[in-house]
């Protein structure tokens, strides 16, 4: 069976990069400028990179599933447990922050904005590798006569 994948666009491709660059980078510049004492400040790190981690993950196993490539149970249960997790996680350090309530919300907002591009970006270099396997030729090798 042939899966079918168009090639994403420049500008969605660009679009991409943009939204994961920009979300990630506000949430660390909002980060370093933020009047949170180190462990905190790490604490945050640590939960946008699990969160980026985990979205990219759960975006391959989900386009694994499409193409019927095998993901165990398992692994797609803590992909999706994993994403959850890390914004529970987002939650429960703003909840308890001693920040102002639109600095929460430039956190949350940042932090989804680079799951998003993440995911995006996922999508596109999977898309274009598919796309350059389809489009090369096959080689055969000659059989002796």
């Amino acid at each position: 069976m042939t899966t079918m994948t168009n090639r994403p666009t420049a500008a969605f491709i660009g679009a991409s990069w943009i939204a994961l660059f920009a979300g990630a980078l506000a949430f660390c510049i909002g980060l370093w400028n933020a009047p949170l004492s180190l462990h905190e400040k790490g604490y945050y790190l640590i939960v946008i990179l699990y969160g980026l981690f985990s979205a990219v993950s759960l975006q391959k196993t989900v386009r694994d599933q499409i193409e019927h490539i095998p993901v165990t149970a398992i692994y797609f249960g803590l992909c999706w447990a994993s994403v959850i997790i890390s914004i529970a996680l987002l939650a429960v350090g703003l909840w308890n922050a001693p920040l102002a309530l639109s600095a929460k919300g430039f956190y949350i907002m940042s932090f989804l904005l680079a799951l998003f591009g993440a995911v995006a970006v996922q999508k596109n270099i999977r898309d274009l590798v598919h796309n350059q396997q389809d489009a090369a030729p096959s080689y055969t090798p000659e059989q002796p006569d």
